[in-house]
């Protein structure tokens, strides 16, 4: 019988032991030092090139130079990175499905109750309540600190990965790098985030080659890009590094994210219009006046707590249209994603989340 237990207490032990260990982020299994001299942490498997070695183009030799000019890496050794990296072909063609469309249409079709129901269903609902219940003492510090409410966060969170089920599997150098330097439209702004990420990898003594996210380079629970992770990201479990994968940093990271793009602590987003304005242009970038809207024939269901000007809102419900005043606190919202549809999905899944609770 003495034998059983200890036999069973050995298992206990050895599950617990697995759970740790892969219970690891990303950052946390592939960590070794940040006192490189001029460059990054390199793994063993990625300290020699590729066999076959690819001279690298005159756009990437210009971008080595940039980076030992500004930042201090070794030349050779981010040779080395840079020569190791693939060009994904899927991604430029899905980064041209993104390119931005116009819609002159004046007819709806439900185009927002298709895009609502993406994330706000009965069975996504309990995923975002167990993730406020788990983490629910992060969110109230997060809102204690920088002023933004649970609701918000776990909104953002959920929209971006469904609360850290999908955070992407697309190697994380390899997007960046052909999105840098084959992919013209957006060169400029894909260089720049190669850069932070290059920086944020050195920094954090984490090997480039093993972090996996989003097919145009975001990463973690909040799929931050690399300029934000070196603009916003904050160690909020205090263990002395920034990680992303990391659902207590995640979270303290998204508030800080916010509070930075001017998020007003206890203000409204939206509100909801009676009224129709079909000849007037919508949309989060709109400055509309209260009596402009007024004499267009829209009147607030609630208090607009003062403020004098709004953006004006219009969602496709299928058979008509709703608008909506569009608040401050709205506008901070689509600085993570420039999409009336994007933030008015994540202030919404927030809400119904909390009312799941």
């Amino acid at each position: 019988m003495q034998r059983i237990i200890i036999c069973l207490m050995m298992i206990l032990w050895l599950a617990a032991c697995s759970n740790g260990a892969s219970s690891k982020t990303p950052m946390q299994k592939h960590r070794g030092h940040s006192d490189v001299k001029g460059g990054v942490y390199l793994e063993k498997q990625h300290e020699q090139p590729k066999a076959a070695i690819v001279p690298l183009t005159v756009d990437k030799e210009k971008f080595i130079t940039m980076m030992v000019k500004k930042h201090g890496f070794n030349r050779q050794q981010l040779r080395t990175v840079l020569e190791q990296t693939n060009k994904l072909d899927w991604v430029i063609g899905l980064m041209d499905k993104q390119a931005p469309q116009s819609s002159s249409s004046n007819v709806p079709n439900g185009a927002w109750i298709r895009y609502k129901n993406k994330f706000i269903t009965p069975d996504n609902l309990p995923n975002g309540v167990e993730f406020w219940n788990k983490y629910d003492k992060d969110l109230q510090r997060a809102y204690k600190e920088y002023g933004v409410p649970p609701e918000i966060i776990v909104g953002i969170i959920g929209v971006e990965t469904g609360w850290g089920r999908v955070m992407g599997k697309t190697k994380i150098i390899d997007a960046l790098s052909t999105l840098a330097f084959h992919y013209p439209r957006r060169s400029q702004y894909f260089a720049k985030e190669l850069e932070d990420f290059l920086i944020m990898c050195r920094d954090e003594g984490v090997d480039p080659f093993d972090l996996s996210g989003s097919f145009a380079g975001a990463m973690g629970y909040g799929q931050f890009m690399p300029s934000a992770f070196r603009n916003h990201a904050v160690d909020f479990n205090h263990d002395g590094h920034i990680d992303l994968w990391d659902p207590v940093d995640a979270i303290g990271s998204v508030a800080n994210y916010f509070k930075s793009h001017g998020w007003k602590r206890n203000r409204k987003v939206a509100v909801v219009a009676d009224g129709q304005a079909l000849s007037l242009d919508t949309g989060f970038s709109t400055k509309y006046s209260i009596e402009h809207l007024a004499q267009s024939g829209l009147k607030p269901k609630s208090s607009l707590e003062g403020n004098k000007e709004v953006s004006l809102l219009r969602l496709d419900m299928g058979d008509t249209y709703q608008f909506w005043y569009g608040l401050p606190n709205f506008y901070v919202i689509t600085r993570y994603n420039h999409s009336t549809h994007y933030a008015m999905a994540v202030w919404q899944l927030g809400l119904a989340v909390k009312r799941a609770r």
